[in-house]
């Protein structure tokens, strides 16, 4: 364990001085709740706190570097910079798949592969990194291994999500409301599949299914974008 923690440490470029940081960032809830025992502390809470922490950082980053774009337009690169997609691009880049604790189910069923998962590991090892090392830590780590991202999303060479498409779309029309909301959840905890539908004003206008929250709103929000005969190739 210690021998692979020393090699994502190498990856990252940085040394924690608290290691058990590192540790929660790669321990997926599957593997805490198969070994209660250990009283593991999955990576749920770090992801929360690195949501955050990213959308500070690239937001001073876009703020400081590009002072002529509009509020509007700063709000759709970072978007692009901070989706699912880009995240889970940054992991992979990390090998951080390959570094997960997962539970024998979420193992079976391609855990390590799956994007949302990688996704929520990025941010919670954002998090750790704060944690350990404070905010220009961060700010260090993020422009040197997110660069590429931050650079194509400038240029708009980057897929906006489903998400932020449909926002788009539905406020070409003033006083259009959307609203997403997780109607069911289903299998074990290791294994658990949600289901969200997606309300313009009062009316469902897209389902969808996902191992995570993030992935079925996503699922949802292309299929409204279908209804609403919009292009979302």
């Amino acid at each position: 364990m210690m021998e692979s923690i020393k090699i994502l440490e190498k990856r990252i470029g940085y040394e924690f001085k608290e290691i058990a940081y590192l540790r929660r960032a790669i321990t997926h809830s599957s593997y805490a709740n198969e070994n209660k025992k250990e009283r593991l502390k999955n990576n749920e809470r770090l992801e929360f706190l690195g949501d955050s922490v990213l959308g500070l950082v690239i937001s001073e980053y876009l703020y400081n570097h590009f002072p002529n774009l509009a509020e509007g337009q700063l709000t759709k690169v970072r978007a692009r910079i901070v989706c699912e997609a880009s995240l889970g691009k940054a992991a992979r880049a990390l090998d951080m798949g390959n570094f997960m604790l997962f539970g024998r189910g979420e193992e079976l069923t391609g855990g390590r592969e799956r994007t949302s998962i990688l996704s929520d590991a990025f941010e919670a090892l954002v998090a750790a990194l704060y944690l350990d090392g404070g905010v220009e830590v961060v700010k260090e780590f993020v422009l040197r291994h997110m660069e590429p991202i931050i650079t194509d999303a400038i240029h708009g060479k980057l897929f906006i999500d489903y998400k932020t498409r449909l926002q788009e779309v539905i406020q070409i029309k003033k006083g259009n409301r959307i609203k997403y909301e997780i109607f069911k959840e289903e299998g074990p905890d290791h294994s658990k599949s949600f289901y969200t539908h997606v309300k313009l004003n009062d009316e469902i206008i897209g389902v969808g299914k996902g191992r995570s929250k993030k992935e079925s709103e996503q699922e949802a929000a292309k299929e409204g974008l279908k209804k609403l005969a919009t292009d979302v190739s």
